[in-house]
């Protein structure tokens, strides 16, 4: 019933809702730092491998597939689409890397990247996150944008599979910035705020994504490239790096091959 209701929504509303809840866990996640003040770095680096490898499956499984399958209905180059929407999703992120002060956990105010700002410390490792949330919440978006479209290789199973695996993630994410910062002096509220606010990119984001593929049905098998792209993106120039800083890399590399399993559980089962 809950489904079927969910169904017969517009689908920029059913992007919002879809990112709204992973924006949720976010804030979720955020909220370990009134239970702890710090966190073992192993902890903190098996989480960013777990949100690698679920952005890793998520990419391929809920995006890659499903434009390559779009291509191939239309005619068309099946690998042209992936590859062109891939690479192009990977130079936005690089241009956003490049133009957007942030600052990564467990850096030195000096290496911060992006524009060169006196903006605070606790206001870059945010940044940092959010550069993470973009293509997550535009992937969703985009998931939810190719059901409307009507094509046979998307679902909406599969689109709230994808959310729902992005919601997992978001919850070690959200505690990945709050709980550092609160190690650092900040308030344990206003280390929640800045948590929770590294995921409201997600629903701007989703919700762009799914009115842009309304609007021009042609671009959508780029667009979900597009989205992969950007996640690998982030997965290989910010995530894994910040998972294996220190000499036991098992943790993060055994976070990851977790994550990737439950995300592709998750869209083979519901998908």
């Amino acid at each position: 019933m809950v489904f079927e209701g969910f169904a017969s929504l517009n689908p920029v509303l059913q992007a919002l809702l879809g990112t709204l809840f992973t924006w949720g866990v976010t804030a979720l996640g955020a909220a370990g730092v009134f239970f702890f003040k710090s966190i073992r770095q192993r902890v903190l680096n098996s989480m960013l491998g777990f949100a690698a490898g679920v952005m890793i499956a998520a990419s391929f499984w809920s995006l890659l597939a499903p434009a390559i399958q779009m291509a191939e209905e239309s005619g068309g180059p099946a690998w042209m689409p992936a590859v062109v929407g891939f690479l192009l999703g990977g130079v936005f992120l690089w241009v956003v890397d490049r133009l957007l002060p942030h600052l990564h956990i467990g850096m030195a105010l000096d290496q911060a990247e992006g524009i060169k700002t006196r903006w605070q410390r606790s206001v870059l490792l945010v940044l940092a996150i959010t550069l993470h949330n973009i293509p997550e919440g535009l992937a969703v978006g985009v998931a939810f944008g190719a059901v409307a479209a009507g094509l046979p290789a998307a679902t909406l199973a599969g689109a709230l599979a994808l959310a729902l695996g992005i919601g997992i993630q978001n919850f070690p994410e959200g505690a990945a910035v709050s709980i550092p910062l609160r190690r650092e002096g900040m308030s344990r509220w206003k280390s929640f705020l800045y948590g929770q606010a590294s995921g409201m990119v997600e629903p701007v984001a989703g919700v762009l994504g799914a009115a842009l593929v309304l609007l021009i049905r042609p671009i959508l098998p780029y667009a979900l490239a597009f989205a992969a792209g950007a996640m690998i993106y982030v997965v290989v120039e910010e995530i894994i790096p910040e998972a294996q800083q220190e000499k036991d890399t098992h943790a993060a590399t055994f976070g990851a091959m977790l994550g990737f399993a439950l995300m592709m559980l998750l869209d083979v089962a519901l998908g």
